[in-house]
């Protein structure tokens, strides 16, 4: 993620993954409800790097993000399961009682 970088979060961010981004230099947007089509756009999907899901309830805005923007990273950070129709669309499923949010943010903003 060199550059400007840009990330939206959509669930409840109760682990503080959004801020731990943030620290990073991250421009974090978040959706607030349900993260549909119009709400991922409002949030500015188009032009973000990284789209952090942390509701899998949620898990049908993994196809819709794709299929918005085409290649980006998808991080859902939850202690939940991800269903299966969206597994094969994220790119990291991390459990947030096992890497804490800071963590998850240095990795996911280093280069190379």
């Amino acid at each position: 993620m060199a550059g400007e970088r840009n990330a939206v979060v959509a669930g409840p961010d109760l682990d503080g993954l959004g801020d731990a981004l943030e620290a990073e230099g991250v421009a974090v947007s978040r959706v607030d409800g349900l993260a549909n089509r119009p709400a991922l756009e409002d949030a500015g999907i188009n032009e973000a790097d990284v789209f952090v899901l942390t509701d899998v309830g949620q898990a049908t805005s993994i196809p819709v993000v794709v299929d918005l923007v085409g290649r980006i990273r998808i991080v859902v950070y939850s202690r939940d399961s991800l269903p299966e129709f969206a597994k094969g669309q994220a790119d990291l499923l991390v459990d947030p009682a096992l890497l804490d949010a800071k963590t998850v943010a240095e990795e996911l903003t280093a280069d190379g």
